[in-house]
């Protein structure tokens, strides 16, 4: 047993599109956004780092890349869906596990089991680390469905989609790379020329003070 099967799925990740079901004009494979979410992750952690607090970088690293390689598995099921109860987020979860844990058995070998085990495992935990991960995997998002919105897309699940992106962002505002994106990244993003701007920026500020509040 080697390592052949987990380098081989690699490739699946690249076959299985977000947002499932919705009109799009760009497609984005999980493969794509892991790389993505990765690379946000990287400049928060620098903010983070910056502020003054310390980062496990491989720990970072690690969550960031690996955070939905067992989509490969169940495939990247629509938001609204995946968050419609808690007992269904639950469940969905419970078969990750299961099939995350009978994956790393049966075709990780033994010496690497321990590590694929941390890596595969759920990285949005408490540390610091797995709160980077929450954020970043939310801003890739976010930027996923304003481009959509940016192109013009009347699917209306991409407002959706954007106001539950920047409102799980808002839940980490107490951290300084959540301060950083709020003050100095969202605003140049807001800037930009398009047909939906106005309401856009609207829907933005109305989440803004409602967090305030």
């Amino acid at each position: 047993m080697g390592m052949n099967q987990f380098l081989q799925s690699l490739s699946d990740l690249e076959t299985i599109n977000r947002a499932p079901g919705y009109f799009k004009f760009e497609q984005h494979s999980v493969a794509a956004h892991s790389f993505k979410v990765a690379e946000v992750a990287q400049f928060l952690g620098d903010v983070e780092e910056q502020a003054g607090h310390e980062i496990n970088w491989r720990l970072l690293y690690e969550k960031s890349l690996n955070h939905d390689y067992t989509e490969r598995f169940i495939g990247d099921i629509k938001t609204p869906v995946k968050y419609a109860t808690p007992q269904l987020r639950s469940m969905l979860a419970d078969v990750e596990k299961s099939l995350t844990a009978n994956f790393i058995k049966n075709e990780i070998p033994t010496q690497f089991q321990t590590a694929y085990a941390r890596r595969l495992g759920e990285g949005k935990d408490d540390s610091l680390e797995g709160q980077i991960l929450s954020v970043a995997d939310k801003v890739d998002l976010l930027y996923e469905s304003f481009g959509e919105i940016q192109k013009g897309n009347p699917e209306p699940v991409y407002m959706s989609i954007y106001r539950e992106s920047l409102a799980t962002i808002l839940k980490f505002k107490q951290m300084a790379c959540v301060q950083y994106f709020l003050s100095s990244v969202l605003p140049e993003m807001l800037a930009a020329d398009f047909s939906d701007r106005q309401k856009l920026a609207q829907l933005t500020n109305d989440l803004l003070k409602e967090k305030r509040a």
